[in-house]
């Protein structure tokens, strides 16, 4: 549920900076842009702050065991993180596709996950024996490194000559 938000966020970027730079107005382009992402970064904090303050309450709803209650608490954190981060690249992915550059999103996408996410994973889930928070820190790492290769493109585009095309 939690997640519904970043990914509507996401598909609402991508079609207003379709349409402004189809309007010729790179810089309402980038005003939706940063409105997006102050929006997600807000629910993402707030988001974050559920999960984590209710982090002792969430087991409870998959399970009565105090194990499993225990090991959903301390992996709260973990996705509350997550989430954040998620949001924001989800964010600048909608950008990225809503000007037209999706074979770049694409390779960024699968650079994040496939060589840095995926083998932080193995090395911490396995080798280091985080076990299930092993593969949660890969998984962020992969989301953040995504999310910071999206902002370079995000940053680095000339936003006027991308009206253009």
């Amino acid at each position: 549920m939690i997640c519904m938000i970043p990914l509507g966020l996401c598909g609402a970027t991508s079609v207003r900076v379709s349409n402004e730079l189809g309007a010729g107005r790179a810089h309402a382009a980038l005003l939706a842009i940063r409105v997006s992402i102050f929006s997600v970064v807000t629910e993402g904090i707030l988001g974050a702050l559920i999960l984590i303050l209710g982090r002792k309450l969430w087991g409870y709803c998959y399970s009565n065991e105090e194990e499993v209650v225990s090991y959903i608490a301390q992996m709260m954190p973990l996705l509350a993180a997550s989430h954040v981060v998620d949001g924001i690249q989800s964010v600048l992915s909608g950008a990225v596709r809503g000007s037209g550059r999706q074979k770049i999103g694409a390779l960024l996408n699968l650079g994040a996950y496939y060589l840095i996410g995926i083998p932080l994973a193995v090395l911490f889930a396995f080798v280091l024996h985080f076990g299930g928070k092993g593969l949660w820190f890969g998984i962020i790492a992969a989301l953040f490194s995504q999310a910071l290769f999206l902002l370079i493109l995000t940053l680095c585009t000339n936003w006027e000559t991308e009206v253009h095309y």
